[in-house]
Formats: C-alpha cells, sequence, structure tokens
C-alpha cells in the first residue's frame, strides 16, 4: 500500500496521512505481537488478565484496520470519482 499511497494521494498531505495509516497498522501489530509473546513466555496457564491483555492488543489491531481500510476507501473514491 505505500507504493500506493503516491498514485492515491491528490495531494502530498493525502499521501502522507495515507502512508502513516499504513505504517500505523504495521506498529500497532508489533506491539500486539510484542505483548503476546511476553504474556506467553509468563506461563501457559490460563490467567483472566492474560486474556484481557491479549484480547485488548487484537482489539487494537483490529481498530486501527477499520480506520486505514476506511480512510484508504475515501481515497479511492475520490480518486476514482
Amino acid at each position: 500500500l505505500l507504493p500506493a499511497s503516491f498514485w492515491v494521494g491528490q495531494s502530498w498531505l493525502e499521501t502522507a496521512m495515507l502512508c502513516t495509516l499504513v505504517v500505523l497498522v504495521l506498529v500497532t501489530e508489533i506491539l500486539n505481537t510484542a505483548i503476546e509473546a511476553v504474556v506467553d513466555r509468563i506461563g501457559p496457564e490460563w490467567n483472566t488478565y492474560s486474556k484481557a491483555a491479549k484480547d485488548l492488543g487484537s482489539a487494537a489491531v483490529l481498530l486501527c484496520l477499520l480506520l486505514c481500510s476506511s480512510v484508504w476507501a475515501w481515497a479511492l473514491w475520490e480518486r476514482l470519482a
């Protein structure tokens, strides 16, 4: 998506926003992976706090993906309209 942002973005601000959103999704996924690795390292037994940490990390990734998808859909709509 990063190369596509230079074609979809109609101004430097739009291009920067599209690139930033893609990188934000990647950063959130990296943080979620780190949370899961730490929780798994602590122990294999089931724990309410461990489950909550993993669920919240996954929810953060989902919200970032939804934000990124909606902004990209808007930008594509504007580009193709």
